[in-house]
């Protein structure tokens, strides 16, 4: 059976998929919530925990968080309808109206863009028209039961310029907490599902565990024994849900303020000429539907600074304007990891795309015996990774499906590289057949000190980043 025609079995098999409630909690461990999700005689029932700290205040207004735990639920809703796709999604529990009903849609559609092509889901594996491959429109269709309603206003407790920073373990959240911390700027780290990375970064900038504010999530295990299955699976649009967890985050925190680490580059698509782009809700373009969808926008017109304010703090920069500003903090730079192959183990696997692109976008910036010590060993000289090296700069149809920089920057990078570690000795094995095309190096300079007009920063945030790339900070 192809892919599209397992797709078309699965929704016919389950033409319903019900949101049909939600629950919250507080407990000696913290703030509880559970979802009930329905597929036909299928139930899924994720929960996620926000561990308690004195900081935090589960005592908030009960309409004001149910709003909240159920738009938690619309964006959790996504990782379990994509094992069948079934074609109408009921929301039994709460109310949209039509213009959240297409913020909805337009998410799930353009966060779903990697599953469906990964999956084979797109008209050029059709099988002589035998079958409907999905689009925008035809993919779903939300029904809700009952009556629309925004998220009411949550005072914060802290001053307008205190931060959240949410902390993955990579280097960009980690510019973002040192860019933040050395400007004065009281900030608190949000942490979801700790990992060693994310917690030694934490601890490296001063706080411990017990004064991160600390999200578990559960994924229910029926989805995992459906996937074993052969149900569909795939990349869901994981920052979306990050994004409704912090809302819920800065009211129980009085934090109003959420800095993401959002680059610049998430904006470019990974498949060429198409909209499917793995890092979608990280883009600009989501970071300004959500702003909309809960009322950033209006609040700050009112110059409300008490108001919840999520944004991206490195949406100016590029790649290697982070890398720069990173390899200045040599504290972290045995603790920080960014490759998901090695997550659980807490290492560098040394053989994805993810590390050759954090090795590459960092080169310019470290020494090669220091970034080898860094990485376990010069993947610059590893020929098992051609493949991945040439996705990265271009010479393929895709660039990989991960959280990597633009061709642009890779080719920036690896101009830099060439320049300052091997004008006079012999180049790594990647790099012996490549082309340098990069020639203007002022124009790459230039790069470095010059901050994209894009964002949602306010000027004293801009100023912030524009001082440290001066070097001024």
């Amino acid at each position: 059976m192809s892919e599209m025609s397992r797709y078309s079995e699965l929704r016919r098999r389950y033409p319903l998929f019900e949101y049909a409630g939600y629950s919250w909690h507080p407990c000696d461990e913290g703030l509880r919530l559970t979802y009930d999700f329905r597929m036909g005689d299928i139930e899924f029932h994720p929960t996620s925990l926000i561990e308690r700290r004195p900081f935090l205040d589960f005592g908030l207004d009960r309409e004001a968080m149910d709003r909240m735990v159920f738009d938690i639920g619309m964006a959790e809703l996504v990782s379990y309808w994509k094992c069948a796709c079934p074609p109408v999604v009921r929301v039994a529990c709460g109310g949209l109206d039509e213009v959240q009903v297409a913020f909805w849609k337009k998410l799930y559609w353009n966060g779903l863009g990697e599953f469906y092509y990964t999956n084979g889901l797109t008209p050029a594996h059709l099988r002589e028209g035998a079958e409907v491959a999905p689009d925008s429109e035809n993919f779903m269709t939300i029904e809700c039961s009952g009556d629309a309603c925004r998220i009411p206003s949550v005072p914060a407790r802290g001053r307008g310029e205190d931060y959240l920073v949410p902390v993955g373990g990579g280097k960009d959240s980690v510019v973002t907490l040192e860019l933040l911390r050395r400007a004065g700027k009281v900030i608190r780290p949000l942490v979801m599902n700790p990992r060693g990375a994310t917690t030694e970064c934490c601890r490296v900038a001063g706080f411990p565990l017990e004064e991160v504010l600390v999200i578990r999530r559960a994924i229910d295990p029926t989805l995992l024994q459906l996937n074993q299955q052969g149900y569909l699976n795939g990349h869901t649009p994981f920052s979306a849900m990050l994004a409704f967890y912090t809302r819920l985050a800065s009211a129980l925190s009085g934090i109003p303020n959420v800095a993401l680490s959002n680059e610049s580059s998430a904006n470019e698509s990974t498949v060429k000429g198409s909209y499917v782009n793995h890092q979608y809700s990280k883009s600009l373009e989501f970071e300004d539907d959500f702003r909309a969808y809960v009322g950033n926008e209006e609040m700050r017109m009112k110059n409300d600074d008490s108001s919840y304010n999520y944004f991206s703090f490195l949406r100016p920069l590029s790649e290697l304007q982070i890398a720069m500003l990173f390899s200045r903090f040599t504290d972290y730079h045995d603790v920080f990891r960014s490759c998901n192959v090695g997550s659980k183990q807490d290492v560098w696997c040394g053989h994805c795309a993810k590390c050759l692109f954090a090795y590459i976008i960092l080169s310019p910036f470290i020494e090669p015996s220091r970034m080898s010590a860094i990485f376990g060993h010069n993947l610059l000289d590893d020929r098992s990774l051609c493949a991945e090296f040439e996705q990265l700069v271009g010479q393929a149809e895709t660039k990989p499906f991960e959280c990597v920089g633009t061709v642009g920057e890779v080719r920036q990078a690896l101009a830099m590289t060439l320049r300052r570690w091997y004008a006079d000795r012999g180049r790594p094995s990647l790099l012996v057949d490549y082309e340098d095309i990069h020639d203007a190096v002022s124009s790459i300079r230039n790069s470095l000190s010059t901050l994209l007009p894009i964002g949602n920063l306010n000027a004293g945030e801009r100023n912030i980043i524009e001082q440290c790339i001066a070097n001024k900070n």
